[in-house]
C-alpha cells in the first residue's frame, strides 16, 4: 500500500484519497489501544477503520473456546472508538465448514462483543451453503466476498453491511483489475447500496501496486454514491 510513502505517512496519505481502510497488520500483530486511538486522532472525523481479526482466533483456536481473544481485541480496538466500523474475520482455504464451532464462535461474538458489525471470509466451499447462511443471518454477522484465482467467492449478504475484498482475479495479490471490471464491480455496489446495504470495497492487489489505482477508479464510478467532502 502506498509505495514509495514514508511508513509514518502513510495513513494521512489514504485518508486523504479515501474514507475508509482496513488494518491488515492486526491479522499478525497485537495492537495496542493507544495505537489505534492515535489512528483515530490523525484522521478526519469522518474516516473510518475496518480491522481483520488476529489469526489466533481464526487460524489457531479455528473459532473454538474464543471469548478471550475476543475480548482483547475488542478492548484493543476501543481505541479507534465510533470511527471502527467493521471487524473482519478470515478463515484458513483449507478449514472445511464446522457447524458447532461456528455456533459457538457466534454465541460469543453476540455476547462478548455485539455492538460492532462482524464479518466472516470463508476461503473453503463447504461454508457456501444455506444452514451457514442462515446462522450468519441470525446473528447479524456478513460474509467477505473474496475475489481471488485460487479460493472460490461465495455471493452471500446475509447481514446488512456488504463486505468485499479484491484480491485480484487473476493473480492474487498482484494482477490489476480492468476497466470492465471495476464497471462491473461498480454496478454490484449500486445494487447493494440501492437495497439499503452500508458497503465496504477493499483492494489487497497491491504486490505490484494496483491496490490505489483501481481503487480511486472505482471511486470515480462511485462518486455520486459518496458523501460530500
Amino acid at each position: 500500500m502506498a509505495k514509495g510513502v514514508p511508513m509514518k505517512k502513510r495513513l494521512p496519505f489514504i485518508a486523504g484519497l479515501f474514507n475508509a481502510a482496513e488494518v491488515n497488520g492486526s491479522h499478525y500483530v497485537q495492537i495496542r489501544q493507544e495505537t489505534y486511538a492515535s489512528w483515530a486522532a490523525a484522521t478526519p472525523a469522518a474516516f473510518r477503520f475496518c480491522v481483520k481479526a488476529h489469526r489466533f482466533v481464526t487460524h489457531y483456536k479455528r473459532l473454538r473456546d474464543c471469548a478471550d481473544p475476543i475480548r482483547r481485541l475488542r478492548d484493543q480496538t476501543s481505541g479507534l472508538g465510533h470511527k471502527l466500523a467493521a471487524v473482519l474475520w478470515q478463515l484458513p482455504a483449507h478449514m472445511p465448514a464446522d457447524l458447532p464451532r461456528l455456533d459457538e464462535f457466534l454465541r460469543d461474538l453476540g455476547k462478548h462483543w455485539p455492538a460492532v458489525p462482524h464479518v466472516m471470509e470463508f476461503r473453503h466451499r463447504s461454508w457456501f451453503t444455506a444452514a451457514v447462511e442462515q446462522r450468519l443471518a441470525g446473528a447479524g454477522v456478513g460474509s467477505c466476498l473474496s475475489d481471488a484465482p485460487d479460493f472460490p467467492l461465495w455471493d452471500a449478504t446475509p447481514a446488512p453491511l456488504v463486505y468485499v475484498r479484491l484480491h485480484g482475479h487473476t493473480r492474487k495479490y498482484a494482477s490489476s483489475y480492468s476497466p470492465a471490471s471495476l464497471r462491473s464491480w461498480a454496478g454490484r455496489v449500486r445494487h447493494w447500496a440501492s437495497g439499503g446495504h452500508p458497503v465496504h470495497v477493499y483492494f489487497d492487489n497491491d504486490a505490484e501496486g494496483a491496490a490505489i489505482s483501481n481503487a480511486l477508479s472505482l471511486r470515480r464510478l462511485l462518486a455520486d454514491l459518496l458523501p460530500a467532502g
